[in-house]
């Protein structure tokens, strides 16, 4: 029989709905990040820097960018023969088929999986965050503690505590009490959504609450393991963790990459972040381009100024345009003479000449205020924006557009305009 000390299981069935238009057709985790990675790339590259050999990819949204970027595990080392990486979404039963309905139900409809390793431990990740963390030190912690559920926690600010789950603790790190989303928490530590359960704990909780309507981690398994009075434990982390949620985090987080000395480091030669990397050209760099404080992918043409920004692979960027403080993402063709500022452009967009992005002053966008905000205009993936058009901030496109659709040709701040179909 198979045995594995311990197997990874990774969440990444998430729409991610408030990052809007950019996940429209794609899972949260396959979004690009930082020029040439996506987000699940980073919980991948934790893993197998960390020895784990063994990861469940459970997705279920939009799942076909996600499943052609794993393949089969081979950018992360993960395709072996015994484990590696299994790509996991719902499947048809004999009875009581249905969707993963909370993040502990999706472990719970794959219980067969973890069983078939016989393994000592399951580690639990979410696959939406950017970080580096060695899970074989929170391993070891687990032990030494002859914890039965280990929860990463960080310190938050008081004043943000009530957002997430929050763990209290006595002077051994043992868990005494747990509250998510507290109106008052008496605690600052916020658990970030990591578990490692020894295996015997977790089979027995998911079984005794597996008829529980949307199971999660965070209102049911965790309760209920304190309730039965298993030991808990808190394993405290203090470096970089970002939850890329929202347009504003995701739009800091890749601007944070390209700080003179980033908070986050992508070129660590001992924690390597792996990806699949499609075979392109080498980047081509004209000769009145500038370029200043950016972040280029491979097979990029670039033409015109580039001030703190990150550009993705196989970006072309004509004369005369300027960009600053955007995310380019890759295939993206951009014309000559453009200005943009504080955009995000998804993958696949054609930007036609003298077009303007980011312009005038920054109104509320009209129908989602919570999405499109802080100034930041977002272009969907594989849209089509006419020569000539100028867009305010606060603004979405999505679709393939004519200039004479738009009076003055302009697009107001705070304007959405999504398309049906595209190309």
């Amino acid at each position: 029989m198979i045995k594995k000390e311990i197997i990874a299981m990774l969440l990444a069935g998430g729409q991610g709905s408030r990052l809007g238009v950019l996940t429209t057709h794609m899972a949260k985790p396959a979004v690009p990040f930082g020029g040439k990675y996506r987000i699940i790339d980073f919980p991948l590259s934790n893993c197998i820097n960390s020895g784990i050999d063994t990861v469940g990819v459970l997705t279920q949204y939009q799942p076909l960018k996600l499943n052609s970027h794993i393949g089969i595990g081979t950018p992360w080392d993960l395709d072996r023969y015994i484990g590696g990486v299994s790509v996991l979404p719902p499947f048809e039963k004999n009875v009581n088929s249905e969707w993963y309905t909370g993040t502990a139900n999706a472990i719970l409809q794959n219980i067969e999986y973890m069983e078939s390793f016989n393994p000592d431990y399951v580690l639990i990740l979410s696959g939406d965050h950017i970080y580096k963390m060695d899970y074989e030190v929170m391993l070891d912690f687990h032990k030494e503690n002859d914890a039965a559920v280990t929860i990463a926690a960080m310190p938050v600010p008081m004043e943000e505590a009530k957002r997430f789950g929050i763990v209290i603790t006595d002077d051994n790190r043992q868990i005494t009490d747990f509250e998510e989303k507290p109106e008052h928490p008496r605690s600052n530590l916020a658990s970030m959504g990591i578990y490692i359960f020894t295996w015997k704990v977790l089979k027995e909780a998911l079984i005794a609450l597996a008829d529980q309507s949307s199971l999660d981690f965070g209102k049911h398994i965790i309760p209920y393991c304190h309730e039965k009075k298993q030991r808990l434990f808190a394993y405290e982390y203090n470096s970089y963790w970002k939850d890329v949620g929202t347009l504003n985090s995701y739009w800091e987080a890749n601007m944070e990459l390209i700080d003179i000395i980033p908070e986050f480091n992508l070129y660590e030669e001992y924690w390597r972040i792996f990806t699949k990397s499609e075979i392109v050209t080498p980047q081509f760099i004209g000769a009145d381009s500038e370029i200043e404080k950016s972040i280029i992918g491979e097979g990029s043409q670039i033409d015109g100024k580039i001030y703190s920004s990150v550009l993705g692979c196989g970006v072309k960027v004509g004369k005369g345009t300027v960009i600053r403080d955007s995310i380019i993402m890759n295939g993206t063709v951009i014309g000559e003479n453009c200005e943009i500022e504080k955009g995000i452009i998804a993958e696949d967009a054609v930007i036609g000449d003298r077009v303007k992005i980011g312009y005038g002053e920054e109104v509320d966008n009209a129908t989602n205020p919570d999405i499109y905000n802080h100034g930041i205009t977002t272009i969907a993936e594989r849209s089509e924006i006419p020569s000539g058009l100028t867009i305010g901030k606060n603004s979405v496109m999505s679709g393939v557009f004519t200039i004479d659709e738009f009076k003055d040709e302009t697009v107001p701040s705070g304007k959405t305009i999504i398309k049906e179909g595209g190309r």
